[in-house]
């Protein structure tokens, strides 16, 4: 009635009452939230991915909420959390693993997975071009005269590890370079592990003259054993890493490395969750995302014997 909808309206006035989003995207089917999911909430390269999928759901008008899982039965608990109970509208897996949360994605839920290779399991991915990556790293060091190069890998359960040692075997194999198991430790992505590889390195194959670590914080730890061991960088030993984290450039010597911008990887990944809420009744998308070489002063012509 008229003189309700008055007394409402006057009553909407002076409390200055305000509708809650919340439960009015509820009631319209939505809740204007998105989540992402992540092995952790520290490491930079998922911090830099998170910031770049908010900055476009905010501007999209969602909300982000981002959520760490350490294993399989928490990733589990939270997909049953924020899915099956509609507390999200969309969600955005990173995950390094192979398989992890392939088996428990949703089929009929509006999602995308940020993974490290292509893959024919999922609809929704985008991923960074590994392979070339590390490719590129490693030719890079044979165009310079290596013939000794070691490599120090991430943990080999995680896709991304696997397509960085594929691209340096195929980078040393299109060079003529024999392939040789002493020259490749695993790390663990940390600089203590990269740190321990140098040292294992040297004890196996103390001719090897240059080294592709998987990321920059293991290449930290090898420009500090190198130090400790009495080699000098490049003139000893080139070394070059990965990601390009914002520290690379005041490393000593500045690192060599290759860059993968990882704030457009996760902007990428929430474009893709825009599309398939938007557009339900699209096919499948994937994005390769490619790195880029950054010279800087951690490699080096090697010196003749």
């Amino acid at each position: 009635m008229p003189e309700t909808q008055a007394r409402v309206e006057s009553a909407i006035q002076d409390l200055d009452y305000r509708p809650h989003a919340i439960a009015r995207s509820m009631a319209q089917g939505r809740t204007n939230t998105l989540a992402c999911l992540a092995p952790n909430l520290t490491d930079f390269t998922y911090a830099s991915n998170m910031e770049g999928a908010e900055s476009v759901a905010r501007e999209r008008g969602y909300y982000l909420l981002c959520a760490s899982f350490a294993d399989e039965r928490q990733f589990v608990d939270l997909v049953d959390e924020l899915v099956a109970r509609g507390r999200v509208d969309g969600l955005i897996v990173i995950s390094p693993f192979v398989e992890l949360p392939v088996q428990h994605l949703p089929n009929d839920f509006a999602t995308v997975l940020m993974g490290g290779c292509p893959r024919d399991d999922v609809q929704n991915l985008a991923y960074l071009d590994n392979h070339r990556a590390a490719y590129e790293a490693t030719e890079h060091l044979t165009q310079l005269g290596h013939r000794r190069i070691a490599q120090v890998t991430g943990p080999l359960a995680e896709d991304c590890a696997q397509e960085r040692n594929r691209g340096y075997a195929d980078a040393l194999a299109d060079a003529g370079i024999p392939p040789d198991p002493a020259l490749v430790v695993a790390g663990d992505w940390s600089a203590t592990s990269g740190h321990a590889a140098l040292h294992e390195l040297l004890t196996r194959a103390p001719d090897l003259s240059a080294v592709v670590a998987q990321n920059d914080r293991m290449a930290v730890g090898i420009l500090r054993a190198g130090r400790e061991l009495g080699l000098q960088v490049p003139d000893n030993l080139s070394v070059i890493g990965f990601d390009d984290m914002p520290l690379a450039s005041y490393f000593d010597p500045p690192l060599t490395t290759m860059r993968q911008d990882t704030f457009a990887i996760g902007q990428a990944c929430a474009c893709l969750l825009m599309d398939a809420l938007s557009q339900p009744e699209a096919g499948p998308r994937q994005i390769r995302l490619e790195a880029s070489l950054v010279v800087r002063q951690t490699t080096a012509p090697v010196h003749p014997c």
